[in-house]
Formats: structure tokens, sequence, C-alpha cells
């Protein structure tokens, strides 16, 4: 296992934006779709470098994803990028007729993803959509933990036929990984070792994981720290036996708790191997303005809450909890 140290802060949405430029550079038929934001998308590097191949559809999520996929019916590889708030959402029956239906090889980018795009607010933030993409048949779904996990991510979505959506956000988010690093699709990656406890995350919440589990160490606790991008397919095999040999996990997610990564832990513990879980995520709430720190702080998605969510799993591991907490503690998922 690769030691990860922080080395630095980046976008990961510059990822996405050099990720597609190396994928244009490799594949005469990568095409790329604009939203009238292809600087916050990052999308503008592919427009730069092949004007004649990049294609402006306005404002228009629901034109722009038809639009590809009759492109990728064609034999383009169409990536289509905007906020996921509107390229995710806005356009579902796009997504899931024209393409997932047609098994379209179409790719989604979707920027502002989570609350750490700050003062834009809820109207661009989105949290619903890993819940609602990866439900649809043929979806691939990723959620880099940094700029060069994104970069991997795209360049990897790029080249997988079918139908992909990766997130990225806007703020700089802390850069640990390097090349060596791995990455495939389908794949998790133990960042960590430890048997005490298992965190499970993605996105800006892996890094907070590794936080956690260091402050963890001090207490002669050793978690496990899996590195989950590829929300679909999923990596069965590595959270089971996580599962199976930790005794307890916390998944972290800038994500509703509900129906996200935490939710795709569940379901596969939940047949597999079943522990206490405790979810760390934004509780049925939307977003809000603010700087990207304090929106963390505020909706619970630090080190913190998943030191503390560690510590509840494993004394409800202890006591042979059977997964209920007390009435009072029990909280509504429906």
């Amino acid at each position: 296992m690769q030691e990860l140290t922080l080395l630095g802060s980046k976008p990961t949405r510059h990822g996405f934006g050099e990720g597609l430029v190396t994928l244009g550079e490799r594949h005469d038929n990568v095409v790329v779709l604009g939203g009238d934001i292809t600087g916050s998308v990052m999308t503008s590097l592919f427009k730069d470098k092949f004007p004649d191949r990049f294609f402006s559809i306005g404002i228009a999520e629901q034109n722009a994803t038809t639009i590809a996929a009759g492109l990728a019916l064609s034999g383009k590889i169409p990536f289509f990028a905007s906020y996921g708030a509107f390229c995710a959402l806005r356009n579902a029956d796009q997504l899931r007729i024209s393409v997932c239906y047609n098994e379209a090889n179409v790719k989604i980018g979707g920027g502002h993803a989570g609350i750490s795009v700050g003062p834009d607010g809820a109207t661009h933030q989105v949290l619903e959509e890993v819940a609602f993409l990866r439900t649809l048949p043929h979806m691939t779904m990723i959620v880099p933990c940094d700029y060069l996990e994104a970069k991997k991510a795209t360049i990897a979505m790029g080249e997988k036929v079918g139908p992909a959506y990766i997130r990225f956000g806007r703020s700089p988010v802390p850069l640990f990984t390097t090349e060596d690093t791995p990455f495939e699709i389908g794949k998790a990656q133990v960042f960590r070792e430890g048997n005490d406890i298992a965190l499970i995350a993605n996105g800006a919440l892996v890094w907070e994981s590794m936080l956690a589990a260091t402050e963890l160490a001090k207490k002669g606790i050793q978690a496990r720290v899996i590195n989950c991008p590829s929300i679909k397919p999923f990596d069965v095999e590595t959270v089971v036996n996580a599962a199976r040999e930790c005794g307890a996990i916390v998944t972290a997610e800038e994500h509703q708790v509900h129906g996200g990564l935490g939710g795709a832990v569940a379901e596969v513990t939940a047949k597999n191997a079943p522990v206490p879980v405790e979810f760390v995520g934004v509780r049925d709430s939307f977003g809000g303005s603010g700087e990207p720190e304090e929106l963390m702080v505020k909706f619970g998605l630090t080190w913190k809450e998943i030191y503390a969510s560690a510590l509840v799993a494993m004394e409800r591991r202890d006591k042979g909890s059977s997964g209920y907490r007390q009435v009072k503690d029990v909280e509504q998922f429906s």
C-alpha cells in the first residue's frame, strides 16, 4: 500500500478538464457539449484545444443530453458537462430513456457537486444525484477523491463503452494521490490498513477519513480507510471483506445520507456480512450559502463527525448490537 501524504490542494474540476484534453488527443471521435458555463466546469480546456469538436448548446440540459445520445449512436464519444444539479436531475428523463435505455455511450460531467461550492447556494448544489444515477441500468457512476483521481477517472470513463457520470467540485480540495496510486472503475482502494473499524468514503470525505484515522490511532484504534470512487459498478468484495474483518463501518460522503455511498454499503453488508454501520453525510437537508469550509462544518462533513461515528459503530459492535439503537437514537430514513 502506497503511503499517502498531503501534496497541496486543487479542484477536482481541473482533473476533469485535463482528462478531457487527454481523451481528445487520444481519440478523434471525442466531442464535448457545453451549457454556457465552460469555464466553471473546465470544458474550456477542450474547447480551446479542439474548437471544431466543441458544441455550445446553451442552457438547455434536456436538449444537450438528447443531442449527446444521437452523437453517441452515430459513433462519437460525447461528453456533456454542466452543474450536477442540472445535468443529473433536470434531464432525468433523457438520461433514463435516451441514454441508458439505449445504452448510448454518453458521458456526463456533473460540476458544483456537494455543498463545497460555497456561496452559490442550495439551488446550484447537488446532494441527491448519486442516489438517482446509481439506480439507472447501464450507468457507471464515479466520485473521485482529488484532482488526480478525477483526471484518471475522466480518461477511464471516456475509454469505457456505455453511459457514465463523474461528479466533481469547484473548490480546491486536498491533493494526496499520485500517478502511482491505482485507479480502476469498479474497484475501491485501501488507503490505510486497520482492523478495528472501516471508514469507507469518497470525494472530499476521503481525506477527512484519513484525518479521522490519524486521530483514532492516538487512542490505539487502527482504522481501515477505503476510498470508494466507483459507486457503480461497486466493489462488493472489498466492502464485504472490511465488514467481516473490522466488524463495524462508517461511511462518509458529501451527499445525502439517503441512497448514496452509504446506501450502497448498507445494501451489500446487509446481504453478505451484517455489521453496525454509521452514516456521515447531509441529513435530509438542502445546502446553503457560505464559504466551503464553513458549510462542511455546518453540515457535519469533517473528520470530527467521522471520528465520533467510528466510536459509536465500535460500541454497537462490541455490545453485540443487532444493528438497532435505542428509540431515542434512531434516525428516520423514510
